[in-house]
């Protein structure tokens, strides 16, 4: 890898996966904070499967520590139903690899927004974070729209396919492109916002 020097060394690194798995075999006490950690972990998830309301109930309550309204976690609930209702309509029509999932998402993003996902993100200056998280009111609902819409075209025409579902998903994008514009026409305002939630919540610590 390379250094801050320029020059490249030779590095052991790992995935997250296998990090974690190297965790598990440590045979010192000092490692054992970080087992039962991955322990209770792996037993919520558990429980989550059995009983999905607990994942739901987990991201409310990680939203609301990071300071989002009630309005706006509704909002985002709503948005990833809309999208989890698209993702499955995918599987089950032959949308199956990651990669394509990416692509399509990436075609309704950049109709409707005239940004793709990454520069919607370089736009509101986020790295790694979930740019849904970061999303204003306006976002979220116009992002519903258009994969709520792009769904729904898919089913009408039984979109199979990688190649057939990338029509709906740029007509679905249209459809919220087309709204947006018209609600950006009466208010003066640019829905696509270069807001996000890591600079609020900077500013909320600097005041307190």
């Amino acid at each position: 890898m390379l250094a801050l020097n320029g020059k490249k060394y030779l590095t052991d690194a790992a995935d997250v996966e296998t990090i974690l798995r190297l965790i598990q075999s440590i045979p010192s006490k000092k490692a054992e904070p970080f087992k039962l950690w991955l322990a209770k972990v792996g037993h919520d998830r558990l429980r989550e499967i059995a009983d999905p309301e607990r994942a739901i109930n987990r991201s409310r309550d990680y939203w609301r520590r990071l300071g989002r309204s009630e309005k706006w976690i509704q909002q985002r609930l709503i948005g990833q139903e809309v999208r989890n209702k698209l993702t499955d309509y995918w599987k089950d029509h032959e949308v199956t690899k990651s990669d394509e999932f990416a692509l399509l998402s990436n075609i309704i993003h950049k109709e409707w927004t005239d940004l793709s996902i990454n520069e919607h993100k370089e736009f509101k200056n986020l790295k790694n974070e979930n740019l849904r998280d970061h999303m204003s009111d306006a976002e979220l609902v116009f992002t519903a729209l258009a994969e709520l819409s792009t769904r729904q075209i898919a089913e009408s025409v039984e979109a199979i396919g990688l190649e057939e579902n990338k029509i709906p998903a740029k007509q679905g994008g249209a459809i919220a492109k087309n709204a947006r514009q018209e609600l950006e026409s009466k208010t003066g305002k640019s829905v696509i916002s270069k807001n996000n939630f890591i600079h609020r919540n900077n500013d909320k610590k600097e005041l307190e």
